[in-house]
């Protein structure tokens, strides 16, 4: 009958040993109903055990003895042989059957049993009758399972894979016209919808992730493809319409612009100062991911003009009808379909997807030459309109609806079936998107075999012509992150199949017309003349067209892409076109626009196209200017202009050959650029791109560094001109890489003092040091520098700038002007008496040593600048100790003698010295007194010791010290301890 058994081996392996499963599999009409197998796989495929026997079915029917369903040959049998039947068969399985059957006998023998109101008895091999649903077997409790566990992981350990691999087999199903496509999606949905994360991001307000949110895409459009089955009966498409409509009315369900409706106030309507726009937008109906599918259920197949078309290859409208306007004929007599275009493709797919490949190619050149008329027709339009529009320099939008990041994908479905028709392959299969597919497809051109099209054409023509039609239509960027980014993947989607094209003379020629059509195009097209302010940005697009286009017609290349580099949005100045649907108004947001959430990858894409072209028109002069020009023009980040800088830089310094001028010059330029634009922004590559500039005009060549010198004022802050930029150029590297003459190094060192000296005077804080350092081989430059110093030190400078230069001036042996300095700076500063570790004090200490070796005029001048700034006594007693142990004046000055004697401290000037120094001790004593804790009392003693070595230098310091003790004793008497310890040391 319909029941097929057998034994499966498994033949043993390295590991596992040899092993027999009992299969067994019903079938009905060509279809296998259920299948049981003693593996116990847990799979919604087949496990190969039943796979193998149904392959040994197939290929060797006659090994397979065909028998009558059992109830036929039981029929057969006398009462007697039933008998011996039932018992051999219990004998046989008597620990499995006995208790059935004893059950079953029980039943039997009792007249009133339910066995006994029925007529006759079940038959598992007998088949199903002719009424009943028969269908392939699915396990549907593994489907269940299988979509829970991969949704469970979120994405991770290639669970989106092995989703997406699910969606392929639904969409097999479908093609196979196997009515469990639909069964098996309904159940993968219903996990879908029972996600937890689902409502965690709802009550969040955060958007689905990225992965989980294509694949919520997937389900959407493969629910369109189910309900757009040309061949559904009318109950099925009720049933899904009432499943869909229950999934979509659930506030879990996800919304097709992938937000969840409040988790962001409406941008657009904030800004809109009428109220009624905003109105509107808030009372917009929610629309979920299945209401494309729930929309689809409305279309039917029943037109008439719809069915000839999908039908016959030689449908076309007869010659004598060809003159006037019609709706359903072009002026060749070839059928249009004007239907909403993702609608129509929405057609296409579902043909496609159940297994119609032909009808789908003959409807996809029926939309395309729809979509050609079209074209033609709003040109015309344009012509009459173009010199009014170009006058307000906005256009209007024409297309509400953009079809690249469309939810219904329609461009990337007219060019999937019209080069699947082109494919060349052993069989025609679907494409399934799997970024494991190695090697690109190979097409051919195949003529295209309807009515009267033009003989040159193929389809492969009619897939490059759609996609750039629909790659350059002007559309308005959609609203939310997730829209904006869909429309960036899907182009760049389309674009990565356009590049498996080979392009060959017939798809040159479909290329460049397109490319002239878009050029010339009004406001149908985002590459015409004059574009609506929100219109999406064709930098990707534009970069594809540009390389395809640069062998075969290089000026159309260069137009094209330099119409394309434009970024209206950026540009605030634009007047608004009027776009009809409120949602899309935007009043003129002042910063970055909140709506472009993708404006930051925009932006790198203008920049690449910008890239791409540079590298092309290297050696072009003529060419490298207009680029350069539409840069300056469109490009409005630093960061990306610094970026192209260097990327022209590395092209025209390549490591094998000579530099190229002509773009060496472009990155120049593009760097200067840089320079102005971030001389008063902070950014925090700064200081790499002032570098890389030096590095840039250095490899240009000495007059491009005269010139970045000379105007440097426009270019750098005087820190950078100075520490940075001239000090580079002045570097011996510098040198050696131009390898200059004479004269050449002159000038370039006479423009660096200048720069100097000028940069000495607007920041003498920052620049004086390396001003003078600048300076140094010049005489009147170098006194200049320094007089710039002198007269700003009163002001302008701190001590710290100013002890660093007079060090450095003591270092270029100038000894007397380091103490010039080193006074100026004395005067700016203050250490109060605890401050003994202050960073200062090793400047003071130089000043001193200074002063004492120049002479005791010196000494005596510095001291009084000392004993004013210096309150901390550990300080001052250190200078006083190392003024007594040499004599002044070792450092020699010339014309001047020297006494060779030590100092004393009796007299001037260390007589002054030390007696703030006796002061200080006191003073910081007094005050160490007033919040002393025990545990420093030790430390205090030894403090104390210090203070005594100082008195004792002084002729009656031993009385003055013990007045100095006594006197604490009467004060501090209540700190019992301490005073104990200090006559313990003391007396």
């Amino acid at each position: 009958g319909f029941h097929l058994s057998g034994t499966v081996t498994e033949p043993a392996t390295a590991t596992e040993p040899e092993m027999t499963y009992k299969v067994a599999i019903s079938f009905d009409r060509c279809k296998i109903t259920s299948v049981t197998c003693g593996c116990g796989n847990k799979d919604i495929f087949y496990c190969a055990h039943v796979v193998a026997l149904s392959l040994y079915r197939i290929r060797k029917p006659d090994q397979v003895k065909l028998r009558l369903p059992i109830s036929e040959t039981l029929f057969q049998m006398n009462r007697d042989q039933l008998q011996k039947f039932v018992q051999y068969l219990i004998t046989a399985h008597h620990t499995e059957v006995l208790p059935t059957a004893q059950k079953l006998a029980d039943e039997i023998l009792s007249s009133n049993s339910e066995i006994n109101q029925v007529h006759g008895a079940p038959d598992p091999t007998a088949g199903a009758s002719i009424d009943d649903e028969n269908c392939w077997h699915l396990d549907e409790e593994q489907v269940r399972e299988q979509v829970k566990l991969f949704l469970s992981q979120g994405g991770y350990y290639g669970s989106g894979k092995q989703l997406n691999s699910m969606f392929a087999k639904v969409r097999e199903m479908l093609r196979m016209r196997d009515s469990n496509g639909a069964r098996m999606l309904t159940l993968i949905t219903e996990q879908f919808m029972a996600d937890p994360r689902l409502s965690l991001w709802r009550q969040q307000g955060t958007g689905i992730t990225e992965k989980c949110r294509q694949l919520w895409d997937e389900l959407g459009a493969l629910w369109v493809c189910v309900v757009l089955n040309p061949h559904c009966k009318l109950e099925e498409k009720s049933c899904w319409l009432r499943q869909l409509r229950k999934w979509g009315e659930m506030d879990v369900c996800p919304l097709e612009d992938g937000n969840y409706g409040n988790e962001l106030p409406n941008i657009t309507n904030a800004l809109t100062q009428s109220s009624s726009h905003s109105q509107d937008s808030l009372a917009r109906p929610r629309r979920t991911v299945f209401t494309r599918a729930i929309e689809g259920c409305d279309l039917h197949w029943q037109d008439s003009h719809l069915q000839r078309i999908i039908s016959s290859d030689f449908y076309v409208s007869p010659s004598y009808q060809r003159e006037g306007e019609s709706l359903l004929f072009n002026s060749q007599g070839q059928p249009l379909w004007l239907e909403h275009v993702p609608t129509a493709c929405a057609r296409v797919d579902a043909l496609r997807s159940h297994g119609y490949p032909r009808e789908a190619l003959r409807l996809t050149v029926a939309i395309i030459n729809t979509l050609r008329l079209q074209q033609q027709r709003q040109l015309e339009i344009y012509k009459h309109q173009k010199k009014e529009l170009l006058q307000r320099g906005a256009t209007t939008i024409t297309n509400l609806e953009g079809w690249v990041g469309h939810p219904l994908n329609p461009i990337g479905c007219l060019f999937l079936t019209l080069t699947e028709a082109c494919r060349l392959e052993e069989e025609n299969c679907l494409e399934i998107s799997d970024a494991g597919d190695s090697k690109p497809p190979v097409y051919q051109h195949v003529p295209i075999t309807t009515g009267s099209q033009d003989s040159g054409e193929s389809y492969l023509s009619l897939a490059l012509e759609v996609a750039l039609m629909g790659m350059g239509q002007q559309r308005v960027m959609p609203e939310g992150l997730y829209a904006q980014d869909k429309v960036c993947r899907n182009e760049e989607q389309i674009i990565a199949r356009l590049q498996d094209l080979e392009l060959d003379p017939v798809l040159v020629q479909t290329l460049r017309k397109q490319c002239i059509l878009l050029l010339e195009g009004g406001p149908f097209s985002g590459l015409g003349e004059v574009i609506h302010r929100e219109s999406v940005p064709m930098h990707t697009f534009a970069k594809y067209l540009f390389s395809a286009l640069l062998p075969h017609d290089a000026d159309l290349a260069y137009k094209l892409a330099l119409r394309a580099m434009r970024l209206p949005v950026l540009e605030t100045t634009a007047p608004s076109g009027d776009v009809t649907h409120p949602h899309h108004l935007v009043s003129v947001v002042p910063s970055r626009y909140p709506r472009w959430f993708t404006l930051g990858h925009l932006e790198s894409q203008q920049c690449e196209l910008a890239s791409t072209m540079l590298t092309a028109a290297k050696g072009d002069m003529l060419r490298l200017r207009t680029v350069l020009e539409a840069i300056q023009k469109n490009i409005h980040s630093s960061s990306l202009i610094f970026k192209l800088a260097q990327d022209a830089f590395k092209i025209a310094t390549p490591a094998d050959s000579n530099s190229d001028t002509t773009l060496l010059n472009v990155a120049l330029e593009l760097g200067l650029q840089v320079m102005r634009m971030t001389l008063s922004t902070l950014n925090w590559r700064r200081r790499e791109m002032v570098r890389w500039l030096v590095t840039c005009a250095t490899e240009v060549g000495v007059r491009a560094l005269v010139s970045i010198l000379q105007s440097w004022y426009s270019l750098f802050t005087p820190t950078e001109a100075t520490s940075i930029v001239a000090a580079t150029v002045m570097s011996h590297n510098t040198i050696l890489r131009l390898s200059l003459d004479y004269p050449q190094r002159e000038e370039l060192a006479s423009c660096a003092r200048t720069l100097a000296l000028q940069c000495a005077m607007k920041d003498p804080q920052n620049c004086a040091l390396s001003a003078l350092t600048l300076c140094e081989k010049d005489h009147i430059a170098f006194e200049t520098a320094y007089q710039i110093v002198i007269d700003a030190a009163s002001t302008g400078m701190t001590y710290t700038q100013l002890f660093t230069i007079a060090r450095y001036m003591e270092h270029r042996g100038y000894p007397l002007r380091a103490f010039k300095l080193a006074s100026l700076a004395m005067t700016h500063l203050n250490l109060a008496y605890n401050q003994d570790t202050h960073p200062a004090i090793n400047d003071v200490l130089w000043a001193c040593a200074l002063s004492h070796s120049l002479g005791k005029n010196e000494l005596a001048a510095i001291i009084p600048l000392v004993v004013k700034s210096v309150h901390c006594a550990t300080v001052l007693s250190d200078i006083l100790r190392r003024c007594t142990m040499t004599a002044p004046g070792l450092a020699g000055i010339p014309g001047r003698r020297n006494s060779g004697k030590l100092m004393s401290t009796d007299k001037a000037p260390l007589r002054q010295l030390l007696d703030a120094t006796i002061s200080a001790y006191i003073n910081t004593t007094h005050s160490r007194l007033t919040h002393i804790s025990p545990r420093h009392y030790g430390e205090f003693i030894e403090f104390l010791s210090k203070a005594r070595e100082t008195f004792l230098l002084a002729q009656d310091g031993h009385i003055q010290f013990a007045q100095f003790i006594d006197n604490l004793k009467q004060i501090y008497k209540g700190k019992k301890k301490l005073m104990l310890l200090v006559r313990e040391r003391f007396g």
